[in-house]
This record gives structure tokens, C-alpha cells and sequence, in this order.
């Protein structure tokens, strides 16, 4: 394994954090996590700690790094920038990603671990939403399989709509499950593998709530079918419309400003 001093401080610093707030960790089948070779590592996405919990748990099992998916937006701060590109992350054009896609697909066939979050954005239900096909697009073209992983609890660190105070993070139950290694063959309808990795996905999450530790009725972290008080999925997707129309309202401001000024 080749040296890279960036990435293993960055997990350094990952595992700092998580020891000082005392996370406690359950895996689940990490040895379905390929110790050689490439394979698209798909993943829930309630929190925005997911990508660092589960390189985690994967570096904990047999020292592995993932090289993540990221937005496009995340690269636009110049020392975040050279962060992300120092560790190999791949910057994705929400609007245009076929040169994510092509060097995701170069990544993977040079034997990396790429992660992916199907669903594009972070589910504010807590349940999971509607994939795009690009996790099974990307193992078909580079013929390696793709590793379905759900995380519970990751959330209640850090996710959307939501101010947690540091004495709610404390000793949190997080709970991880990698599931067998899905193959995906270029002949494969897309639609249908990524309805596949779908079902998969929702049996393990389905699994580690109900070996969850912690009662969440009532809770906010809870999805609302299980007895929790977070937002349905319509009344997410509702709210995520919102706040995209409003960014969309912000970005047309700041273009008429900069066209009056370049006037």
C-alpha cells in the first residue's frame, strides 16, 4: 500500500473525534469488504458523517481507502479543495457528471474503492429514497461488484435541518451493516439492478433498527413509519424543493447583480 500522509491523518483525525465523542461502534460483515481490487462501496446517507464512519469501519478491518463521490460545491474552497484532491476524492457535477463517471470507472478498474451515496443528497425521513443508477452503471462498466452498506445512527452526529448540542452526540449507538457483494453485469437493465441494490440496502437498514439499542419513539431521528417525529418523505422532498427554489432564486440575483455590474 502506497503512502499517502493526507488521508492517513484525515483518518486519524476521524477516529480522534469519534473516540472523544465516545461513538460506539457494531459492524456487521465487514469481511464481505474485498481486501484487493476495486468495488463501488454504496451507501445510506441520513448525516453528512456517513463517508467519514464508514472509511472507518473500513480502515479498521483491513486498512483500505475509499475514494468518495463528492459535489461539485465541496471542492470550491480552495484549502478544502486541495484536501479533497490530496485523498483522491472525485468531484461530481450534479448537472453534467459524465467526467466523474469516467474517472470513477479509471479509479475502480485501477482497483480502487469508490463510495457513492445512490440516493444524491442526504434523506431528511431517515428513510431511503429513490436511487439514481450510477452505483450499477459504474460496476458494470468497470467490472467490479458493488458493496451495499447501511448505516444507523451516523445521523444523530450530524445531519440536515437539524442543531444538535454536543451532549447529544455523546456515546451514540452507530451501527453498521455491509452486505454480500452484488455483481452487475454490462447486459444487466440498470433500472432493475438498482432496484436490487434498493431492496438490499432497505433489508440491512431494516435490520439494524430493529437491533437498534436505543428506543426512538418519539425521537426526531426516528423515521415517522417506526415512531419517530422526523418528516415524512413528502413532507422532505417538499422541503428540499424549497430550499433548492430559493438557492435557484439566490443564483439568478447574483448573475443579474454581476451582468448590471458588468454593464
Amino acid at each position: 500500500m502506497t503512502r499517502e500522509p493526507v488521508y492517513t491523518a484525515a483518518i486519524g483525525a476521524g477516529r480522534a473525534m469519534f473516540a472523544a465523542l465516545s461513538v460506539r461502534r457494531t459492524i456487521r460483515g465487514a469481511q464481505h469488504l474485498p481486501d484487493t481490487g476495486g468495488a463501488v462501496i454504496a451507501m445510506t446517507h441520513f448525516g453528512y458523517l456517513e463517508f467519514a464512519l464508514v472509511e472507518w469501519a473500513t480502515w479498521s478491518h483491513n486498512r483500505r481507502r475509499i475514494r468518495f463521490m463528492a459535489k461539485q460545491s465541496v471542492f470550491e474552497k480552495p484549502v478544502v479543495r486541495w484536501l479533497m484532491r490530496s485523498m483522491r476524492h472525485i468531484p461530481v457535477n450534479m448537472k453534467a457528471g459524465a467526467d466523474a463517471f469516467a474517472a470513477a470507472a479509471t479509479a475502480l478498474r485501477r482497483g480502487e474503492l469508490i463510495g457513492v451515496f445512490p440516493e444524491a443528497g442526504v434523506s431528511a425521513s431517515f428513510t431511503i429514497r429513490d436511487f439514481k443508477t450510477g452505483a450499477v452503471r459504474l460496476a458494470a462498466q468497470a467490472g467490479v461488484p458493488v458493496i451495499p452498506v447501511a448505516v444507523w445512527g451516523g445521523h444523530r452526529l450530524l445531519t440536515k435541518n437539524r442543531k444538535i448540542r454536543l451532549r447529544e452526540r455523546l456515546g451514540i449507538p452507530v451501527h453498521f451493516a455491509f452486505g454480500e457483494p452484488m455483481l452487475v453485469s454490462p447486459d444487466d437493465d440498470p433500472a432493475v439492478a438498482t432496484a436490487r441494490l434498493k431492496a438490499e440496502m432497505e433489508r440491512l437498514l431494516s435490520e439494524l433498527q430493529a437491533s437498534y439499542p436505543e428506543d426512538g419513539a418519539g425521537q426526531w431521528w426516528q423515521p415517522r413509519e417506526l415512531g419517530g417525529t422526523a418528516p415524512t418523505p413528502e413532507e422532505a422532498a417538499a422541503a428540499d424543493a424549497a430550499r433548492e427554489a430559493r438557492r435557484e432564486a439566490a443564483r439568478a440575483r447574483a448573475a443579474k447583480a454581476a451582468s448590471k455590474q458588468r454593464g
